[in-house]
């Protein structure tokens, strides 16, 4: 049992001004966490027993399937290198060096030291598979920290591992990995999505995100109410309705003096742009550090995912050409750049232009554009890929269904690596032939801190705002600072007082992580107090003791019920059964 007078909880009255989603507000008015730089948090007492909790949660499960390691955030320049990522990584990886001058860097994530681990430890196929995790400390250089701890330099991680001897022993790890995860996520209370995904740097074949709606999300989700589609946007993909064409003809130049835009064009041709390409110029810098240039054909009224074409393209960072560039390389002027004749390292046709004919697009020619051009008859591209984003209400490839568009925030993502590091690295084990092959990997990550704040952003959701004009929420049990708070409304009054150790001794003698609030304040300001630290239950020592009676708020059901004193952990008991079910 604790009591709230010995301890360090220092709430705020107001919010900072550039708190602005709901998890960053409570957290710091709460007192779970503060700032101490752009991206960078310390975890006081609220905060940190919520972290241990969820982290506890996390090993529970991990243990289960897999063994705990703790790797070594300071990691050197040789083995980045190895894997080839080492420039990959870019701005986003923070550097230095010793004082010998040796390069290192600080771990965003541990593929490679764990590659390392196995080249050097792992022999045969007997002593596969093997899934290996850890909980520590990851660095990102965050280009534009916000939100909180939804965007930050500094984090808490589970990653694992997996390294098995063939693609069927990477589907059963990844499988029990779903599996962990799914517990996980229920039994932090978080109402949860698993979504398809883009592997992104992590490199690997199939990709799965676990997502939590809230308008306080980054990712944008696309999903189906009928069949329970769901996907990135980054990898959704959608029916498109077939489009009718415009009557065939030769390719013939047509005069657009100034019109360089899509709608521009269809303006002044009177032309919709279903029938229109959108010519994009794009530089990649390929993982090993080379330039290429980019052209991507789309569907006028289609907007280009940048995730989806690096993905088409073998990845690599992307940006796009200026002007100067694109007549440089192309010897056409921007807004009027066209796919026939055009030279580049990658010429791609987004798959909903497959089929497609007739259309209107550049003619890499100062104040023209083309009709009738019909994408593999009048120019080849280097290959076909979906590459644009999808719209919402576009049908369900599954079922036809209109889709859903809706934000959300990653807490956990699983990749099938295959073969990526186990070849860049050298790791081997032989087979049971005597046959020197290379182990088969996967990846898992769960974000601690975001499951704290997904949880605060979706009960906030659900809750609104309360009479006082303050964002109501409150923490699943399982992972709140303390489950029940014994709040003695009058400390002056020693009968009170007694019974507010009574009933709180009897709940932490049951099992329930308890905290009495002893404070000599008033009774309002201690419930609200409660309220900001987001504590599910309240038992209010009052004026009813009098009749035998307290009053327990259930800030998960907004609930309010007199109970015998002597029922109290009976009742909280019954009620936290019901909840877990």
């Amino acid at each position: 049992m604790h009591r709230w007078s010995q301890l360090f909880i220092p709430t705020l009255r107001e919010a900072p001004a550039d708190a602005e989603v709901a998890s960053h507000k409570l957290l710091l008015r709460a007192g779970y966490v503060r700032q101490l730089g752009a991206g960078i948090y310390s975890y006081l007492l609220l905060g940190n027993r919520s972290i241990n909790k969820i982290v506890a949660i996390v090993r529970e499960e991990m243990d289960a399937i897999g063994q705990e390691f703790l790797l070594p955030a300071l990691n050197p320049r040789e083995i980045w290198e190895a894997s080839g990522r080492w420039s990959v990584m870019g701005e986003n990886m923070f550097r230095l060096k010793d004082r010998k001058g040796a390069d290192l860097c600080l771990g965003m994530t541990h593929e490679e030291v764990m590659t390392d681990i196995a080249r050097k430890e792992l022999r045969s196929y007997k002593q596969l598979p093997q899934i290996w995790y850890q909980i520590q400390t990851k660095f990102r250089d965050e280009p534009r920290p916000k939100a909180g701890l939804l965007r930050v330099r500094q984090f808490i991680m589970k990653d694992s591992y997996s390294f098995d001897i063939d693609a069927a022993g990477l589907d059963v790890s990844y499988d029990k990995h779903d599996r962990a995860y799914r517990n996980i996520f229920s039994r932090c209370g978080l109402d949860f999505v698993a979504v398809e995904a883009d592997s992104g740097a992590m490199g690997g074949s199939a990709s799965q995100e676990f997502m939590v709606y809230t308008d306080a999300g980054e990712d944008l989700i696309a999903s189906c109410p009928n069949c329970h589609y769901a996907a990135n946007l980054e990898k959704a993909t959608s029916a498109l309705a077939v489009v009718t064409e415009l009557a065939d003809g030769v390719v013939e130049e047509v005069s657009t003096p100034t019109q360089r835009t899509i709608d521009e064009v269809g303006a002044f041709l009177n032309v919709a742009s279903v029938y229109q390409m959108k010519t994009m110029a794009m530089v990649v810098t390929t993982p090993d550090g080379k330039s290429k240039t980019i052209v991507a054909f789309l569907r006028g009224d289609h907007m280009l995912n940048e995730a989806k074409l690096a993905t088409a393209v073998g990845g690599g960072e992307l940006r796009p050409m200026v002007a100067e560039e694109i007549l440089a390389a192309f010897g056409a002027p921007a807004g009027f750049l066209g796919p026939i004749g055009v030279k580049a390292d990658f010429v791609i046709l987004d798959a909903a232009l497959e089929g497609r004919k007739n259309l209107i697009t550049g003619a890499n020619k100062e104040g023209f554009h083309l009709r009738n051009v019909t994408p593999g008859k009048d120019f080849k591209p280097t290959l076909i890929a979906d590459v644009r984003n999808i719209n919402e209400g576009e049908p369900c490839p599954k079922c036809g269904t209109s889709l859903k568009l809706g934000k959300a925030v990653e807490i956990g993502h699983i990749f099938k690596l295959g073969y990526r590091y186990s070849e860049s690295m050298g790791a081997s084990v032989l087979d049971s032939n005597g046959k020197e092959v290379m182990p088969i990997m996967g990846c898992y990550g769960i974000g601690i801190e975001r499951i704290l704040t997904a949880a605060i952003e979706q009960s906030a959701a659900n809750r609104g705002i309360d009479a006082r004009g303050e964002i109501s929420y409150a923490m699943p049990p399982s992972i709140a600072p303390f489950e029940v708070v014994v709040t003695v409304t009058n400390v002056a009054d020693e009968t009170l007082r007694a019974a507010g150790e009574t009933v709180a001794q009897a709940l932490d003698k049951a099992g329930f992580d308890t905290i009495l609030d002893d404070r000599d304040e008033r009774a309002g300001v201690k419930f609200k107090d409660a309220d900001l630290a987001g504590i599910p239950f309240r038992i209010n020592i009052g004026k009813k003791l009098a009749e035998g009676k307290v009053e327990f708020v259930n800030r998960l059901t907004n609930e309010s019920v007199d109970v015998a004193v002597e029922e109290v952990t009976q009742a909280l008991t019954r009620v936290c059964e019901s909840a877990s079910k």
